[in-house]
């Protein structure tokens, strides 16, 4: 029997509590408030509260926040470090190469250090103070349709237990229905999936490719000599990668004697036996890193893949009755680091799109894809195509990646071949036997708990919590062809490319192997349905309020 479920009726309804989201919903308000119309305007978020869910290298152009809103520094935007003072490494295993010149797109003069949960918290406020109604701890399971018209969204049941069965605290989801839906579910939403196999919004596009990072946030002591130093940002490339994988680290001065830092890796590489965890325990044990964090602490750690693939792999923007906005539609900029600024300007432009199709009682995908021509139109288009060949460039093999991105940076964007090809990120990996010889960062030792930290420790400073008695959200289709083929030609990478131990393989007495899974240790962080090779995982939301909590990352 169908269950009776709740419904509601928004004008607008925003899925994810990202800068997007959050940045669309505010301006929405102000433009209805400036045109005299009064509109329900709702914004869920899966998190348990608006932030804690937002991981991020956190280094922010103002651009689009000052169009937003002009006075942020008066009504209290929380920023880290006002200045960016920059500096770019190149590393070897034991030494530095301080780059002489560094790209314009990389300079980060007049932007901020933020916390990006922070960030997110108080735009959060800034929306529910214009009368948006903000409900965390509500995920998104499933698109309502009207024929191929989005309508609405339903939110996941709460209190059923891991065989399905309904607990005493039973809730069923809420349908919320919207004239206007809006995907700001981050990199690689659950959601957004199934809208492409629908309605086919990834046709003719290039694949979506990704980089997971993996992030902390260290107190150093006072007598740190970077806490006394002029630099506030430092980037690297080099060890412990090589030249061969794309990937690099970072570090951001902070308040209080904090620093973030963090490590990329493109999930397009090969080896299987590579584990971004360890290569960022390797750069953290890196002289130039070690020489800087020695003595300190680490208050909180996560990890987030990133959307790498740029202009040639967004999405179709607009459908009839929904649009898409931030890193959902792949608008992060990796040739500058930055999405957050791209994001906001996306939401705000959405926004625009929505209030002229409210005025108009008009939300088919014609109207609403004004929004692709009003992205085109705005510097998200200038950023985005001068960039749209720089992370196949980046994904090149040794030192012939600088002659073609110098032969970028000479011809706004286009290079040697435009466009360059995208390889699914799910396609890149090589047999172990083809891979053996490959170079893999050597494991750490000496793990303290308290400056380096195992995956389970870096975990509890997550704040990751889940409902144990849930159904798990980490669907298997052919838990066999893990220990067969998956086994034998690539080691279980699972194992190795989840930064949070979710996945472990356990072999019994009689030689038998089985994966063994721990949902609640998920980071949300998607890494596994992206780089499984045979594409046999796929990552749904778990029941709403779960997953991290970040505070100051």
């Amino acid at each position: 029997m169908e269950e009776t479920r709740e419904a509601l009726e928004f004008d607008v309804l925003f899925v994810g509590g990202g800068p997007a989201n959050l940045a669309g919903a505010i301006h929405l308000m102000n433009l209805a408030q400036q045109a005299g119309k009064e509109i329900e305007v709702c914004l869920i978020e899966k998190a348990e509260s608006i932030g804690s869910h937002s991981l991020s290298g956190a280094i922010m152009d103002p651009v689009a926040l000052k169009e937003l809103m002009p006075d942020y520094l008066d009504k209290g935007c929380p920023i880290e470090t006002a200045e960016c003072r920059d500096e770019f490494y190149y590393l070897t295993p034991t030494g530095k190469l301080k780059v002489p010149y560094t790209p314009g797109y990389m300079h980060n003069d007049g932007c901020h250090i933020i916390s990006l949960s922070k960030y997110c918290a108080w735009l959060g406020e800034q929306a529910e103070a214009l009368g948006v109604m903000v409900f965390p701890g509500f995920a998104g399971t499933e698109i309502l349709y009207d024929g191929d018209r989005v309508i609405g969204i339903r939110t996941g049941d709460k209190g059923v237990d891991k065989d399905g069965n309904k607990r005493p605290n039973f809730e069923p989801g809420v349908d919320l229905m919207a004239k206007v839906t809006v995907f700001g579910e981050g990199p690689k939403g659950s959601l957004l999936r199934e809208l492409g196999k629908k309605l086919g919004i990834f046709d003719g596009k290039m694949p979506q490719v990704f980089e997971t990072a993996v992030k902390e946030v260290i107190e150093i002591p006072e007598s740190s000599p970077f806490v006394a130093s002029k630099t506030t940002v430092l980037h690297s490339f080099g060890y412990p990668l090589g030249l061969n994988t794309k990937g690099g680290g970072f570090l951001y001065k902070m308040k209080d004697n904090r620093v973030a830092l963090g490590f990329v890796v493109g999930l397009e590489y090969e080896n299987p036996l590579l584990e971004p965890y360890q290569a960022f325990l390797n750069f953290k044990k890196h002289p130039l890193i070690a020489g800087i964090i020695a003595g300190g602490k680490v208050l909180q750690q996560g990890a987030k893949t990133l959307p790498a693939g740029g202009y040639y792999s967004m999405p179709r923007l607009a459908v009839d009755g929904a649009l898409i906005v931030g890193d959902s539609a792949s608008m992060l900029n990796i040739q500058r680091l930055k999405g957050v600024h791209t994001a906001t300007k996306s939401g705000m432009l959405g926004a625009e799109t929505i209030m002229a199709a409210l005025e108009s009682d008009d939300y088919s995908a014609e109207t609403l894809g004004s929004y692709q021509q009003k992205i085109d139109d705005s510097w998200i288009k200038k950023e985005l195509f001068a960039a749209r060949n720089f992370g196949q460039a980046l994904s090149q093999k040794g030192f012939g990646k600088f002659i073609t991105i110098g032969a970028q940076y000479l011809t706004g964007g286009r290079g040697l071949t435009d466009p360059m090809p995208i390889e699914e990120d799910s396609a890149s990996l090589k047999k172990v036997s083809d891979a053996a010889a490959a170079e893999v960062p050597a494991e750490v030792q000496n793990l303290d708990g308290k400056l380096y930290l195992d995956k389970l420790t870096g975990l509890y400073l997550s704040g990751t919590t889940h409902e144990e008695n849930q159904p798990c959200h980490l669907v298997i289709p052919d838990t066999n062809l893990c220990v067969t083929d998956c086994y034998e030609n690539y080691r279980c990478p699972c194992t190795l490319f989840c930064p949070a131990q979710v996945y472990e393989l356990e072999e019994e007495s009689d030689g038998t192997k089985r994966i063994k899974l721990n949902p609640s240790n998920c980071l949300h962080c998607k890494t596994c349905e992206i780089k499984d090779p045979y594409k046999n995982i796929v990552w749904t939301c778990p029941e709403g309020g779960g997953g991290p909590k970040y505070s100051i990352v």
